[in-house]
């Protein structure tokens, strides 16, 4: 009799296992909710959405961006840290997220490497090195001799402490040997008015948001901050190639997925949001931001992060800044 009952639960595990295959093999099976962590309009946000748009064409399920600012981005990044790690939910995290508040704030609600699966990073977005007309300083070299002839008296505006503007302005202090002051703004925004007026010298912007400005000359172009110039401004050297070897700060931005994911949702995430990246319509959206497209494995991505946790630290501690 007992025979007779194993010999039945085992026929209902082959007639049922398929079923079970069939329904992992069919994520997404509903709406996915896509938090940015940050307001709407921005590059992160414009990019998720052109993402969101084409998954959702692929899957045929709604790719949902809910954005949720606040917090240098860390509100957003909580909610996704303590989602259900089904693939139903999952972050558009950059580097402020992920390797710039671990340090600069006191206290998180979540840890950046065991609260989250990497699944891919997007891009690299510049920030370009920029100076009121009035600056007399063409390049890098002048702008270190300038700011060692006056300590203290050149200022540089950021839209937040702890943002990447801010960070790139303080990594810049400590390799130049210089003392540039930092004055924080609330937004970028109002940092670049400032600018433009004269109220402040430089700025290491977004370039993106920098570039209608170069064209127009109402800021000066010295540099870009990242180690690769920019297609966007071929001709503008790197920071790295003007004397300051290493120096590399960027806006970064990729996916996230709340730890404990399934890996095989994780992988079907990667590879349809990698193809997705590749694509002749995302090329297009990513160069108007100065970018490209990266899209790497989530064994890649991890290793990024972890890397660029321990070198933001160094200068977040340096200039002593801090979020709360």
């Amino acid at each position: 009799m007992r025979d007779c009952i194993a010999r039945a639960a085992l026929a209902a595990l082959f007639i049922l296992a398929p079923g079970a295959v069939a329904a992992q093999s069919a994520y997404p099976a509903k709406a996915i909710r896509y938090v940015v962590p940050f307001p709407a309009g921005g590059p992160l946000d414009i990019v998720a959405r052109a993402i969101g748009q084409e998954l959702t064409k692929v899957w045929n399920q709604p790719v949902i961006v809910d954005n949720r600012p606040g917090a240098g981005g860390n509100i957003g990044a909580e909610l996704v840290a303590k989602s259900p790690p089904d693939g139903y939910t999952i972050l558009m995290g950059a580097v402020s997220t992920h390797a710039i508040n671990p340090t600069l704030y006191s206290k998180l609600a979540y840890d950046p490497i065991k609260d989250f699966a990497p699944v891919t990073l997007i891009t690299s977005v510049p920030n370009v090195l920029v100076v009121h007309p009035s600056l007399p300083v063409k390049n890098v070299k002048d702008l270190i001799a300038l700011a060692k002839a006056r300590p203290g008296q050149l200022n540089f505006a950021s839209g937040s402490t702890g943002s990447a503007g801010h960070l790139a302005g303080e990594l810049f202090n400590s390799v130049a040997g210089v003392q540039m002051t930092h004055i924080p703004y609330k937004g970028a925004a109002p940092a670049v008015i400032d600018l433009i007026a004269g109220h402040v010298s430089l700025m290491f912007d977004n370039l993106s948001s920098a570039l209608p400005n170069i064209k127009t000359g109402r800021v000066h172009a010295i540099a870009v901050t990242t180690l690769k110039r920019s297609p966007l401004v071929h001709d503008l050297p790197t920071i790295d190639e003007s004397g300051l070897r290493g120096f590399d700060v960027s806006t970064w931005f990729g996916i996230f997925a709340p730890a404990g994911t399934p890996p095989d949702i994780v992988g079907k995430l990667n590879s349809e949001v990698a193809r997705v990246l590749h694509t002749s319509e995302m090329r297009e959206r990513l160069a108007a931001l100065g970018a490209e497209p990266i899209g790497n494995k989530p064994a890649e991505f991890a290793a990024f992060i972890k890397a660029e946790i321990p070198k933001y630290a160094k200068v977040i501690k340096a200039s002593g800044a801090k979020a709360d």
